[in-house]
């Protein structure tokens, strides 16, 4: 166990401690929440009453504001996010509530009048198409549906033993409890969460900011029940209200960081400040990402749907409250003309999740320079014409007149 403090350019010293809790302090681009740096801790909850449980805080601390990331994978894996209004707010857990058939008030974030903003994601079901009789890519389902994976049903790491201090980050791996097919013997399911500013290497390298929390979904080692299967995944969410959030496309002339990719997708939430969840539309069937493995990601319109009808998670109903009402949608990897799972067994996705304005990627040098040389090499030719007929040699006609 550590507490480790790092300057901005790299690591100083770690101490023992009788709590995992890495830190680091985190300079970005000025955020909604008025701040230019925050102090980032990642901590594992203890679970005083009983064996551990996944519970991981990630919590940024402003000068006049904090951001809590409350990641869990008590039945199906899910994040909370919160925005307060002080660095003071703190997470306080009642196990005995949290893990009982009740969890209602079993966790919070204190005090209640500094909360701004909050809602939650959960991941519900994992989904498997046969898409090999399927010549239309854009079919809503892309194929044979086989019976989906409930996420809740998962037995996940100690999520302790997954901590990397070099990252930030923590990882939840997990299979199925019930396997008869043998699918999962040599494979998982992983969610990998990290916060830590700047750009990943490897693509899409979304913009981590202070103000964002990034996840990275990993399917490796499962065996397919179809030749060329694909696979989705369904994300439940809360809106601020009766609506559910809304869902935006980017475009941009820009693909400097996921080439051939110039779209950006972005979950939004109407309140403010606003919560944002953005992703590139694009998976990787390969570890090392590349244009030759990067697979398209298609996303369904959100719609809603009733609580009972999803596998539920605790922290969620802990947090808010009985709810009756969410809103889902449904992720889909590849297609069955392209690179696929099936190429190396491997698949991955990432995405943000965060506060204030969405993160916008600045045109790249190369960028700049092509438009310079477009919008400026016709402008300088009217120029340079124009100062020729201005400036150069006069001709005379031999012409003379005739008095």
């Amino acid at each position: 166990m550590y507490s480790c403090e790092e300057p901005r350019w790299g690591w100083g010293r770690c101490a023992p401690n009788p709590i995992l809790f890495l830190s680091l302090l985190s300079v970005a681009p000025f955020g909604l929440l008025g701040e230019e740096t925050r102090q980032v801790s990642l901590e594992v909850i203890p679970n005083q009453m009983g064996p551990p449980q996944n519970l991981l805080h990630i919590r940024a601390v402003g000068t006049n504001s904090t951001l809590h990331y409350v990641w869990s994978s008590l039945g199906p894996p899910a994040v909370l996010l919160v925005a307060t209004n002080t660095p003071n707010s703190a997470l306080t857990v009642n196990w005995s509530r949290l893990l009982s058939p009740e969890p209602d008030g079993g966790l919070m974030i204190l005090p209640k009048d500094s909360i701004q903003f909050s809602s939650a994601l959960v991941f519900t079901r994992l989904f498997e198409f046969d898409s090999i009789n399927t010549s239309d890519a854009a079919a809503k389902p892309p194929g044979k549906s086989y019976p989906p994976y409930s996420l809740a049903d998962f037995s996940w790491n100690n999520i302790t033993d997954s901590l990397d201090p070099a990252t930030l980050s923590a990882t939840f791996r997990g299979h199925p409890n019930h396997d008869p097919t043998g699918a999962f013997a040599n494979g998982s399911l992983a969610f990998r969460a990290f916060s830590r500013s700047g750009r990943p290497a490897q693509p899409p390298r979304l913009l981590h900011t202070m103000d964002t929390c990034q996840l990275e979904v990993a399917l490796v080692g499962a065996s397919p029940r179809g030749n060329r299967s694909l696979f989705g995944l369904e994300v439940a969410t809360l809106g601020q209200g009766p609506d559910c959030p809304s869902m935006q496309e980017q475009h941009s002339i820009n693909d400097e960081y996921t080439p051939a990719i110039f779209q950006l997708d972005q979950l939004l939430w109407g309140s403010f400040p606003s919560g944002f969840v953005q992703w590139r539309p694009v998976a990787f069937s390969q570890k090392q990402g590349s244009r030759e493995s990067a697979l398209p990601c298609q996303v369904s319109p959100l719609f809603p749907t009733l609580v009972y009808l999803l596998p539920q998670s605790p922290i969620v109903r802990a947090f808010f409250g009985a709810q009756n009402n969410c809103c889902a949608f449904n992720l889909t990897f590849g297609d069955s003309t392209g690179p696929g799972y099936w190429d190396q067994h491997y698949l991955s996705w990432s995405m943000l999740l965060g506060v204030g304005t969405p993160p916008v990627d600045a045109l790249s040098p190369l960028v700049l320079g092509i438009m310079a040389v477009a919008l400026g090499a016709p402008g300088l030719m009217l120029l340079a014409g124009g100062l020729f007929l201005l400036l150069g040699p006069k001709r005379y006609s031999e012409y003379q007149s005739i008095n």
